[in-house]
């Protein structure tokens, strides 16, 4: 199937980047907030998928992303509810524990959803493109080849340069992961912005976001916390329906496992996010 890319001639001012918003509704409320504080408007704001997920309230989510007219990317998720396939398409080794927690929440997500939501997801590209500061920016969501691909910091270069000459990009900002980063050669950047749904495995229940800007002429780029209402979050997932290893991770900070994680990045559980 054709890739449907959206192609944007160019962007100026700030741009808020997120990902995995994952049916965590006090998270992206938190995060609009801090869009209208920095007066990024809706267009600049930008996710990298995965907007239903993990939590309590997908329905929500979606309808709330519609009213404030952010721009988003399919995630893998998003791929599959709109194609209505049995499983979320994580690309989770069978029988793993992250593969067996997916059989309690893509299910009930699947199940909440209305013709409304399912119809705005259905309308969302494979990538955005767009000029920014002088750079060919692309948006993907694991990979620009492989939407599922998990792509770390600690990843090779060499896995990561041909996204680029096929995208023909300077700059990937890519999702999927869980976990925020920054890998720059020479004058490429792959960019990850983090996830606002769930906590990036460093021990805080914060949640990362990134916001680039260009006032000064250039391509400038910071990562930053969010704090919401966790707690919240926490309580509406002990509904009996959903992975309860995933509603203490909200609180935590913690992972259950580390078993989608290269050795790098699983050392650091706990340790915080070295950017």
């Amino acid at each position: 199937m054709d890739k449907k890319i959206e192609h944007i001639d160019s962007v100026t001012g700030k741009v808020l980047l997120f990902g995995g918003v994952y049916s965590n509704l006090q998270a992206l409320e938190a995060l609009k907030v801090v869009a209208g504080k920095e007066g990024i408007p809706p267009e600049n704001c930008l996710c990298t998928g995965d907007i239903v997920g993990y939590c309590a309230q997908p329905e929500e989510t979606v309808q709330l992303f519609k009213l404030w007219g952010a721009k988003s990317i399919v995630g893998n998720v998003e791929i599959q509810l709109r194609e209505g396939a049995e499983d979320c398409g994580c690309d989770f080794r069978e029988g793993s524990r992250c593969d067996s927690f997916s059989q309690l929440w893509y299910p009930y997500a699947q199940s909440k959803l209305s013709k409304s939501s399912l119809s705005f997801i259905g309308e969302l590209p494979d990538h955005i493109t767009f000029t920014y500061a002088g750079k060919k920016v692309m948006v993907a969501h694991g990979s620009y080849s492989n939407v599922s691909e998990f792509i770390y910091k600690s990843t090779p270069w060499n896995i990561k340069a041909p996204h680029f000459k096929n995208s023909g990009s300077d700059v990937i900002i890519a999702g999927h992961c869980g976990l925020p980063f920054k890998h720059e050669r020479g004058n490429k950047l792959w960019l990850n912005p983090g996830v606002i749904g769930m906590p990036a495995n460093d021990g805080s229940p914060q949640v990362w976001y990134c916001i680039i800007d260009d006032s000064d002429g250039t391509f400038t780029y910071n990562h930053y916390n969010l704090d919401y209402n966790y707690r919240l979050t926490s309580k509406l997932m002990q509904n009996g329906l959903l992975p309860q290893e995933y509603a203490r991770t909200i609180i935590t900070g913690i992972w259950d496992n580390t078993e989608i994680l290269p050795a790098v990045e699983s050392g650091l559980q706990g340790f915080g996010i070295q950017l």
